[in-house]
C-alpha cells in the first residue's frame, strides 16, 4: 500500500515537471526512486481546492464524529421513537398535549426547539430566562449534545418533573409547571408513593387500551355526524331541485 502511494506521488511529480522519463542521478544526488526523494511534500496536495476550502457541513460532521470518538457526544441511532411505549407514565392525551405544545414553539418546523425558540417559549409562559439559563435548560436534557431539544428530550422535561428530579430553581421545572399540562408533579426531589406507583404500573396497560378505545369511539361519532350532515344536505338539495 505504501509503495503504491509513493509510486503515485512520483508519477505526479514527473508529470508536473513535463517529463515521464527518469534523469540519471548526478554524483551526490539521491536517486529518483529513493525514500528521501519520495518523502518530500507534494505541492499538488497543498494546492488542492478541496483541501483549501472545506465544506462547512462536512467540517461540522467531522467535528461531531471527533466528539463522539472522544466521548464528548453520543451517536444518534436510527431507531423509531414511540413516546407511548417509552413514557408509559403519561396518558395518550397528555403526550398529545405535549406534542401540540412542542409544535407550537417549533417555529422552524424542523422537529427541534433551539435556544431562540426556547427563549420565546419561556417568555410566553411568563418565566423569561437569561442566555446562560436557557443553555443550562437545554444541557440538562440534551442527550445527543446538539444544543437543541428534540421531542423526546422535551418529554424528558416532564418525565423528570413528574419524578421530582428537577431543582426548585430549575427553568425546566418552571416550564413543566407553567405549560398547563397536568402530569401530577411530585415536587422537588420527591419520591412517589410506593403503593401508588405499583397501582399505576398494574393499571397502565388497561388505561392505555381504554384511551385508544375512547379515541376510536370519538372518531366514529364524528364520522357518523358527518354522514348525517351529508344526508341532510342531499335531502335539502333534492327538495330545492323539485
Amino acid at each position: 500500500m505504501a509503495s503504491a502511494e509513493l509510486a503515485q506521488k512520483l508519477q505526479r511529480r514527473l508529470l508536473r515537471d513535463g517529463s515521464t522519463s527518469e534523469a540519471p542521478p548526478e554524483d551526490g544526488d539521491e536517486p529518483a526512486g529513493s525514500e528521501a526523494s519520495l518523502a518530500e511534500p507534494d505541492d499538488d496536495d497543498d494546492q488542492n481546492p478541496v483541501n483549501a476550502s472545506a465544506d462547512p457541513e462536512l467540517s461540522a460532521k467531522l467535528s461531531r464524529r471527533q466528539d463522539i470518538n472522544a466521548g464528548a457526544a453520543r451517536p444518534r441511532f436510527a431507531q423509531i421513537f414511540n413516546p407511548y411505549t417509552e413514557f408509559k407514565e403519561f396518558s395518550r392525551r397528555q403526550i398529545k398535549d405535549m406534542e401540540r405544545l412542542f409544535r407550537l414553539y417549533d417555529s422552524g418546523k424542523d422537529g427541534y426547539i433551539d435556544l431562540m425558540e426556547l427563549k420565546l417559549m419561556m417568555e410566553k409562559l411568563g418565566a423569561p430566562q437569561t442566555h446562560l439559563g436557557l443553555k443550562n435548560m437545554i444541557k440538562e436534557v440534551d442527550e445527543d449534545f446538539d444544543g437543541k431539544l428534540s421531542f423526546r428530550e422535551f418529554l424528558l422535561i416532564f418525565h423528570k418533573a413528574a419524578a421530582g428530579e428537577l431543582e426548585e430553581d430549575s427553568g425546566l421545572l418552571a416550564l413543566a409547571k407553567l405549560s398547563e399540562i397536568d402530569v401530577a408533579l411530585e415536587g422537588v426531589k420527591g419520591a412517589k408513593n410506593f403503593f401508588e406507583a405499583k397501582v399505576q404500573a398494574l393499571s397502565s396497560a388497561s388505561k392505555f387500551e381504554a384511551e385508544i378505545k375512547a379515541e376510536q369511539d370519538e372518531r366514529k361519532r364524528e364520522e357518523e355526524e358527518r354522514r348525517h350532515r351529508r344526508a341532510a344536505f342531499r335531502e335539502l338539495k333534492s327538495a330545492f331541485s323539485q
